[in-house]
């Protein structure tokens, strides 16, 4: 299989603008907010009002908390499942042959996610908007209040392998030196200095690399290849090892792991249980980097 290209995976301002009216393209807006975890609760927010005050022309909205998360899942954030996820699209009109554009407002925080669950259950052509809906506003791009109805689908969902790791792959790796753990959590979670969960720390052996280092700039566009490349290799992410992304829920794991595919990588998956179902099992091993 042919990895795809950044062109494949990230679109401009300026090309989304020029196929605002292509009928064979959807628009996803998928903006919301993650809050610190110093913050008091509920650190996670969807932003449904600000999409029905303006979006990109054609946009749809997807509530992250609830569109694509499977209600009533013991594991708080569980993706959801191929039925409540094919009823999404059904009910959104996007059918297994669009092209999907999704955007956010920090940094394909969020998008990053719904990109990652469209190519788990079989969709081929997912993108993101290189620094979403901040940098198209401020380029004064269009823009509508206007919600559309476009008609339902028969979306078919198909689970694909090669992009989700399960709790027994990750604890195969604590012991496997060919796969590298990456923690995409801010460093102080990354320690243990703070939590959104009943644990505090990472699991063992795993090495941090933070979202906010993937992307720069006043509008969070992606950095280069090269630095891309520069930032995990740093990590000690290397041609000959494997990569397994995780953060709390799997969303920062998104990010990882798009930035990883942008690098051609074809073969790294998304712990999707993240933190959240490691910590779930008292027994699992958990370091702590805390300074005293």
């Amino acid at each position: 299989m042919t990895a795809p290209t950044r062109q494949d995976m990230l679109v401009e301002t300026d090309w989304l603008e020029q196929h605002l009216h292509d009928p064979n393209l959807r628009i996803v807006d998928i903006r919301g907010t993650i809050l610190p975890a110093s913050a008091p609760p509920p650190w996670y927010h969807a932003s449904r009002d600000a999409y029905q005050e303006s979006h990109i022309p054609g946009a749809v909205f997807v509530d992250w908390l609830q569109d694509i998360m499977e209600p009533n899942a013991p594991i708080k954030a569980t993706a959801a499942s191929p039925e409540t996820f094919a009823a999404l699209m059904n009910r959104l009109g996007i059918a297994n042959e669009h092209t999907v554009v999704v955007y956010d407002d920090d940094g394909s925080h969020i998008a990053a996610r719904l990109w990652w669950l469209m190519h788990f259950y079989g969709h081929k052509d997912v993108r993101l908007l290189n620094g979403g809906w901040p940098k198209w506003s401020e380029e004064q791009r269009p823009i509508s209040s206007e919600q559309p109805q476009h008609p339902a689908t028969n979306y078919t969902v198909s689970e694909t392998t090669g992009w989700k790791a399960t709790t027994d792959e990750v604890m195969q790796a604590l012991n496997a030196p060919q796969t590298v753990l990456v923690d995409c959590r801010g460093p102080g979670m990354f320690r243990g200095e703070t939590t959104r969960g009943q644990r505090k720390g990472h699991i063992p052996g795993a090495v941090n690399v933070p979202i906010t280092s993937l992307v720069e700039g006043p509008h969070q566009t992606w950095r280069s290849n090269e630095e891309l490349e520069a930032l995990f290799q740093s990590a000690g992410v290397s041609e000959e090892t494997s990569v397994i992304t995780y953060c709390n829920a799997g969303v920062s794991a998104s990010v990882g792991l798009f930035a990883l595919r942008l690098l051609g990588r074809q073969h790294d998956t998304n712990y999707d249980g993240s933190w959240y179902e490691w910590e779930s099992d008292p027994q699992r091993p958990v370091e702590r980097d805390e300074t005293p």
